[in-house]
């Protein structure tokens, strides 16, 4: 657990930092120690998973702290589906461990190389109208503070502060241990098909209600769009073959969506014609197999994000008028919008807090220029009462979010009692939340 001072770089590669120092300690007992020393030494502390948030919510230029060590499942009841687990196990690995169990997450995100801690920290979400985010199903946290002490909040005995806690994005403590609430292992078939993209939109609260997980996405220049419809199913996993899923994983949804978005940035006079390409080479195709391989996919190509969560019914319009503003505009913006739906949910600082949502998220390939058309997308989202998603990019203050949270103050209480010196803080902490 000796201290270095590397730089760290996020997963895009467009946020990077040099800690005075970066720990990684080995326990529960090593991280409060640690924590209790930085800051007794007056040093800020950020904690940081495995980089992929586009934020700059993990950067400090004091003291980092990594908690992979802090990994696996502890504890589990398969009756109650009551799983502890390291906050800092990555969820690719969560899933293994689970499904050796014979139980699995009841909803996940299409990415799964970050750390639990990382994901419910930052409201991470799968899609589903009638799913939350991961979030949700956190029934216990214990949270590192910054004398050092150790808060266990549990779902029984500290429901507010619990609800605080579920999404803190890194504001409150350091997290060692999250209890979820899993369920029985199930398959999922997995269906995508492509389709006029005026008919989707007009039909997105049939095809929202009808599917257990669906989402689409569409490239803003192509008149096409794909739609992803997941469903349980009581069968057994039939995945595909490994011709077929290195033809789908590899070459069509990598390598040749790298190709396209190269040649896009080197001419970008030619990315509507790449883009309607793009959006007939995205025919679709059946997959049926355990949950967490049918809802993640793999993602090579680097990308910048900004993901925005607005009332459900608002969807549809919301991203007619992205796909209007980029078109009028000829933008030079090759990669899809994505729009997933979920339902809403109770922690002070979730996108979806009371209310079903629907999540539009853009895009921009790594090395073009993305501040204009965010800032855009964040314009047509403002009139939405959108919330940001506290894993991306966005330009909102505290001042500017304080209004769409019903419980601001609530979580603002949360974080004068657990953190008054304000030791887990930094620049994007201080702009999002305050000081």
């Amino acid at each position: 657990m000796s201290p270095a001072s590397e730089a760290w770089v996020n997963w895009a590669g467009d946020q990077r930092c040099r800690p005075a120092r970066t720990l990684a300690p080995r326990n529960r007992e090593e991280l409060a120690e640690v924590i209790g020393a930085a800051a007794a030494a007056g040093q800020k502390v950020s904690v940081t998973g495995s980089g992929h948030s586009f934020t700059e919510t993990a950067m400090t230029d004091q003291t980092m702290l990594r908690v992979e060590a802090l990994r696996g499942v502890i504890d589990a009841d398969r009756g109650s589906g009551l799983v502890k687990v390291g906050a800092g196990t990555v969820l690719c690995d969560l899933s293994e461990e689970l499904a050796a169990l014979g139980l699995a997450l009841e909803n996940m995100g299409d990415i799964d190389a970050q750390t639990l801690a990382g994901a419910i920290s930052t409201g991470t979400h799968g899609t589903g109208a009638g799913f939350g985010n991961i979030s949700a199903r956190v029934e216990g946290i214990e949270l590192v503070l910054a004398d050092g002490s150790v808060r266990e909040l549990t779902a029984a005995g500290d429901p507010e502060l619990l609800r605080a806690a579920r999404i803190g994005i890194g504001a409150l403590g350091a997290l060692s241990a999250v209890t979820l609430r899993c369920f029985p292992a199930f398959t999922l078939r997995r269906v995508d098909s492509a389709h006029r993209l005026v008919d989707v939109l007009d039909r997105f609260e049939e095809l929202a209600g009808r599917n257990d997980h669906f989402e689409l996405f569409n490239f803003p220049y192509s008149d096409r769009a794909l739609v992803l419809e997941r469903n349980r199913i009581d069968e057994p996993p039939a995945p595909r073959g490994r011709a077929a899923a290195f033809l789908n994983d590899r070459v069509l949804e990598n390598w040749a969506l790298e190709a396209l978005a190269v040649t896009g940035r080197a001419m970008p006079r030619a990315i509507p014609a790449l883009a309607r390409l793009a959006g007939l080479l995205a025919s679709g195709g059946t997959n049926q197999d355990r949950s967490d391989r049918i809802f993640v996919n793999r993602r090579n190509v680097r990308f910048t994000e900004m993901e925005y969560a607005v009332p459900r019914e608002h969807g549809p319009a919301a991203v007619r008028r992205v796909i209007e503003w980029v078109r009028s505009n000829h933008y030079p913006v090759f990669f899809p919008i994505e729009v997933r739906v979920a339902a809403g949910d109770d922690a002070y600082l979730s996108a979806a807090h009371e209310r079903d949502t629907a999540y539009v998220a853009v895009h921009q390939y790594r090395g073009m220029e993305w501040r204009p058309y965010f800032e855009a997308v964040e314009s047509i989202m403002d009139d939405y009462e959108g919330r940001p998603h506290w894993g991306k990019r966005h330009f909102q203050t505290a001042e500017t979010l304080a209004p769409r949270y019903p419980r601001w103050s609530a979580f603002q209480q949360a974080r004068d009692e657990f953190d008054p010196g304000r030791v887990f803080t930094n620049a994007y902490a201080e702009r999002v939340l305050g000081r």
